[in-house]
C-alpha cells in the first residue's frame, strides 16, 4: 500500500532537490573544497540555515540518494505473495526503467564527486551499513516481522553485500547496465548462491 505524499512533503522534496541540484553545479564548476555552503545556499535563494535544515553536512549534500525512497516504495508496491528477493529485484527493475538518460548523467556526476572526494568516500561507506537498517524494514514489513529480526536482517545484509560484489568496479564507475548485473546476483541469491560445476 503506497501513499501520495502531500503538497508540505511535495515542497520540502522539491526544496531539497533544487538544493542538492545546485550544490552539484557549483562543485564541478569550482571544486568540492572550495565550494561553500554560504555559496550553495546562495545559488539556491536560501538561507544557510534553510540549508542546515535539510541537510546537516556539505556531505550530505552529495550523499542524498534520492532513488532510495522511490526503490523502497517500488519493493513495498510488490504483491505479498513475492518473496523479498524477488520483490527487490522487480523494484529495482521498474526504478531503473524509469531513470531517464538526464538523470542518469545528474546520479552518474554524483557519484563520479563520491568517489573523487575521500571524505566522501568513506561516508559512503556508512551508508552502506544504513542501506541494511532501510532495506530491513522493508523487508520485515512484508514478512511480518520486526526490522530487527536476525533473518530479515541478515536478508538484507546478503541483499546489499551481493548488490555490491557484483560491481567491480562500485567504488570507481557506475553504469545503468550495472543494473543488470546486480539483478543476475541477487538470482543467484534467490537460487541459495549455487556454485557452478
Amino acid at each position: 500500500m503506497t501513499t501520495t505524499p502531500g503538497l508540505r512533503e511535495r515542497k520540502k522534496a522539491k526544496t531539497r532537490a533544487a538544493i542538492q541540484r545546485h550544490a552539484l553545479r557549483l562543485f564541478r564548476e569550482k571544486g568540492y573544497a572550495a565550494t561553500t555552503v554560504d555559496q550553495i545556499a546562495e545559488a539556491a535563494e536560501i538561507s544557510p540555515s534553510t540549508f542546515f535544515r535539510y541537510f546537516p553536512t556539505k556531505e550530505d549534500v552529495v550523499l542524498l540518494d534520492g532513488y532510495d525512497p522511490i526503490f523502497l516504495e517500488a519493493v513495498r508496491a510488490q504483491p505479498p505473495e513475492m518473496g523479498p528477493v524477488a520483490a527487490i529485484r522487480a523494484g529495482i527493475r521498474e526504478v531503473a526503467a524509469r531513470i531517464s538518460p538526464s538523470e542518469w548523467e545528474a546520479e552518474r556526476g554524483r557519484q563520479d564527486l563520491v568517489n573523487m572526494v575521500p571524505e566522501l568516500r568513506a561516508r559512503q561507506l556508512q551508508q552502506y551499513v544504513e542501506a541494511i537498517e532501510l532495506l530491513a524494514g522493508a523487508i520485515g514489513e512484508r514478512a511480518g516481522l520486526p526490522a530487527d529480526d536476525l533473518a530479515v536482517r541478515a536478508m538484507a545484509g546478503a541483499v546489499i553485500g551481493v548488490s555490491l560484489a557484483a560491481i567491480p568496479h562500485v567504488l570507481t564507475a557506475h553504469e545503468l547496465a550495472d543494473y543488470g548485473r546486480i539483478d543476475e546476483a541477487l538470482a543467484l541469491l534467490e537460487a541459495g548462491l549455487p556454485l557452478p560445476g
